[in-house]
Protein backbone atom coordinates (compact mmCIF):
# COMPACT_ATOMS: atom_id res chain seq x y z
CA UNK A 1 0.00 0.00 0.00
CA UNK A 2 1.39 3.34 -1.06
CA UNK A 3 0.30 6.09 1.35
CA UNK A 4 1.67 9.00 -0.67
CA UNK A 5 0.84 7.58 -4.10
CA UNK A 6 -2.71 6.68 -3.09
CA UNK A 7 -3.12 10.10 -1.47
CA UNK A 8 -2.09 11.88 -4.68
CA UNK A 9 -4.43 9.68 -6.73
CA UNK A 10 -7.33 10.41 -4.36
CA UNK A 11 -6.69 14.16 -4.61
CA UNK A 12 -6.83 14.02 -8.39
CA UNK A 13 -9.97 11.86 -8.31
CA UNK A 14 -11.77 14.59 -6.37
CA UNK A 15 -11.54 16.69 -9.53
CA UNK A 16 -13.68 14.23 -11.53
CA UNK A 17 -16.73 15.85 -13.08
CA UNK A 18 -18.78 12.64 -13.27
CA UNK A 19 -18.78 9.60 -10.99
CA UNK A 20 -17.08 6.45 -12.26
CA UNK A 21 -19.27 3.41 -13.03
CA UNK A 22 -20.21 1.61 -9.84
CA UNK A 23 -21.74 -1.75 -10.80
CA UNK A 24 -19.51 -4.57 -12.04
CA UNK A 25 -21.30 -4.90 -15.42
CA UNK A 26 -21.01 -1.15 -16.06
CA UNK A 27 -17.34 -1.19 -15.08
CA UNK A 28 -16.72 -4.16 -17.36
CA UNK A 29 -18.48 -2.44 -20.30
CA UNK A 30 -16.36 0.65 -19.71
CA UNK A 31 -13.14 -1.37 -19.77
CA UNK A 32 -14.24 -3.21 -22.93
CA UNK A 33 -14.80 0.16 -24.64
CA UNK A 34 -11.45 1.49 -23.42
CA UNK A 35 -9.40 -1.56 -24.37
CA UNK A 36 -11.42 -2.25 -27.53
CA UNK A 37 -12.29 -5.86 -26.85
CA UNK A 38 -13.12 -8.52 -24.32
CA UNK A 39 -9.88 -10.44 -24.83
CA UNK A 40 -7.72 -7.53 -23.66
CA UNK A 41 -9.94 -7.01 -20.60
CA UNK A 42 -9.77 -10.71 -19.76
CA UNK A 43 -5.97 -10.64 -19.89
CA UNK A 44 -5.84 -7.45 -17.83
CA UNK A 45 -8.10 -8.81 -15.08
CA UNK A 46 -6.72 -12.38 -15.29
CA UNK A 47 -10.12 -13.98 -15.98
CA UNK A 48 -11.56 -15.81 -18.99
CA UNK A 49 -12.90 -13.98 -22.01
CA UNK A 50 -16.24 -15.74 -21.56
CA UNK A 51 -16.53 -14.35 -18.03
CA UNK A 52 -16.00 -10.83 -19.37
CA UNK A 53 -18.72 -11.40 -21.98
CA UNK A 54 -21.12 -12.62 -19.29
CA UNK A 55 -20.51 -9.44 -17.23
CA UNK A 56 -21.09 -7.27 -20.31
CA UNK A 57 -24.44 -9.02 -20.95
CA UNK A 58 -25.50 -8.66 -17.29
CA UNK A 59 -25.51 -12.41 -16.78
CA UNK A 60 -23.12 -12.01 -13.83
CA UNK A 61 -23.56 -9.06 -11.49
CA UNK A 62 -21.52 -9.72 -8.35
CA UNK A 63 -17.77 -10.39 -8.72
CA UNK A 64 -15.51 -12.09 -6.21
CA UNK A 65 -13.90 -9.61 -3.79
CA UNK A 66 -10.45 -9.89 -5.40
CA UNK A 67 -11.88 -9.37 -8.91
CA UNK A 68 -14.03 -6.47 -7.66
CA UNK A 69 -10.93 -4.75 -6.28
CA UNK A 70 -8.96 -5.23 -9.52
CA UNK A 71 -11.93 -4.03 -11.57
CA UNK A 72 -12.38 -0.92 -9.42
CA UNK A 73 -8.66 -0.11 -9.57
CA UNK A 74 -8.48 -0.44 -13.36
CA UNK A 75 -11.61 1.66 -13.96
CA UNK A 76 -10.46 4.42 -11.58
CA UNK A 77 -7.05 4.44 -13.23
CA UNK A 78 -8.57 5.08 -16.65
CA UNK A 79 -11.55 7.28 -15.73
CA UNK A 80 -11.56 10.83 -17.15
CA UNK A 81 -7.89 11.09 -18.16
CA UNK A 82 -8.24 14.65 -19.49
CA UNK A 83 -9.83 15.91 -16.27
CA UNK A 84 -7.07 14.17 -14.31
CA UNK A 85 -4.36 15.74 -16.49
CA UNK A 86 -5.89 19.22 -16.18
CA UNK A 87 -6.07 18.93 -12.39
CA UNK A 88 -2.41 17.85 -12.19
CA UNK A 89 -1.36 20.62 -14.58
CA UNK A 90 -3.25 23.28 -12.63
CA UNK A 91 -1.71 22.12 -9.34
CA UNK A 92 1.78 22.02 -10.86
CA UNK A 93 1.62 25.47 -12.47
CA UNK A 94 -0.67 27.80 -10.52
CA UNK A 95 -2.58 26.40 -7.55
CA UNK A 96 -0.14 24.13 -5.75
CA UNK A 97 -1.26 21.35 -3.45
CA UNK A 98 -2.40 21.22 0.19
CA UNK A 99 -1.03 18.52 2.46
CA UNK A 100 -2.94 17.61 5.63
CA UNK A 101 -0.98 15.22 7.81
CA UNK A 102 -0.58 13.98 11.33
CA UNK A 103 2.85 12.47 11.72
CA UNK A 104 5.99 12.45 13.82
CA UNK A 105 8.29 15.22 12.67
CA UNK A 106 11.68 16.32 13.77
CA UNK A 107 14.66 18.01 12.22
CA UNK A 108 18.40 18.14 12.21
CA UNK A 109 19.65 21.54 13.35
CA UNK A 110 22.75 23.10 14.87
CA UNK A 111 23.80 22.20 18.42
CA UNK A 112 21.82 24.01 21.10
CA UNK A 113 18.43 23.95 19.41
CA UNK A 114 15.51 21.71 20.31
CA UNK A 115 15.22 19.16 17.54
CA UNK A 116 13.30 16.38 19.26
CA UNK A 117 10.74 14.54 17.14
CA UNK A 118 7.10 15.06 18.08
CA UNK A 119 3.70 14.33 16.60
CA UNK A 120 2.35 17.31 14.70
CA UNK A 121 -0.88 17.89 12.83
CA UNK A 122 -0.18 20.17 9.89
CA UNK A 123 -2.28 21.53 7.06
CA UNK A 124 0.09 23.35 4.75
CA UNK A 125 -0.31 24.75 1.24
CA UNK A 126 2.70 23.71 -0.82
CA UNK A 127 3.86 25.80 -3.80
CA UNK A 128 3.28 24.56 -7.38
CA UNK A 129 6.89 23.44 -7.85
CA UNK A 130 6.48 20.82 -5.11
CA UNK A 131 3.16 19.67 -6.57
CA UNK A 132 4.91 19.26 -9.92
CA UNK A 133 7.74 17.28 -8.33
CA UNK A 134 5.32 15.03 -6.46
CA UNK A 135 3.22 14.29 -9.54
CA UNK A 136 6.23 13.82 -11.83
CA UNK A 137 7.88 11.47 -9.34
CA UNK A 138 4.63 9.53 -8.96
CA UNK A 139 4.27 9.21 -12.75
CA UNK A 140 7.87 7.98 -12.99
CA UNK A 141 6.95 5.12 -10.66
CA UNK A 142 9.15 6.13 -7.75
CA UNK A 143 8.78 4.53 -4.35
CA UNK A 144 6.70 5.91 -1.52
CA UNK A 145 9.93 6.71 0.33
CA UNK A 146 10.99 9.10 -2.45
CA UNK A 147 7.60 10.85 -2.34
CA UNK A 148 7.97 11.11 1.44
CA UNK A 149 11.39 12.77 0.99
CA UNK A 150 9.93 15.37 -1.38
CA UNK A 151 7.08 16.09 1.04
CA UNK A 152 9.57 16.44 3.93
CA UNK A 153 11.67 18.85 1.88
CA UNK A 154 8.55 20.89 1.05
CA UNK A 155 7.48 21.00 4.70
CA UNK A 156 10.99 22.09 5.70
CA UNK A 157 10.90 25.03 3.33
CA UNK A 158 7.27 26.09 3.76
CA UNK A 159 6.48 25.27 7.40
CA UNK A 160 9.74 25.13 9.34
CA UNK A 161 11.72 27.78 7.44
CA UNK A 162 8.71 29.86 6.36
CA UNK A 163 10.16 30.56 2.92
CA UNK A 164 13.57 31.57 4.32
CA UNK A 165 12.34 33.92 7.07
CA UNK A 166 13.36 31.66 9.97
CA UNK A 167 15.39 28.57 10.86
CA UNK A 168 17.83 29.15 8.01
CA UNK A 169 20.34 26.65 9.38
CA UNK A 170 17.83 23.79 9.40
CA UNK A 171 19.42 20.87 7.57
CA UNK A 172 16.94 18.02 7.34
CA UNK A 173 13.35 17.28 8.34
CA UNK A 174 12.38 13.80 9.50
CA UNK A 175 8.83 12.86 8.52
CA UNK A 176 7.93 9.45 10.03
CA UNK A 177 5.15 7.49 11.76
CA UNK A 178 2.41 8.85 9.52
CA UNK A 179 -1.00 8.51 11.16
CA UNK A 180 -2.97 10.50 8.60
CA UNK A 181 -2.13 11.90 5.18
CA UNK A 182 -4.40 13.62 2.70
CA UNK A 183 -3.73 15.84 -0.29
CA UNK A 184 -6.05 18.48 -1.70
CA UNK A 185 -5.93 20.38 -4.95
Amino acid sequence: MSVFGDGLDAAVQKAFTRPAPKSAPAQMRYLVRQLKGTKAVAQLLRISQRTVERYVKDQIRKPRPDLAARLEREVRGRWQPQVRARARQRAATTDGIVIDTRARMGYTAPIGSTDQDRVRHLTVALPPRYAARLFDTREAGASDARLQEIAAEALREVYFQDGGRRAGSLEEVRFTDIEHLEFGL
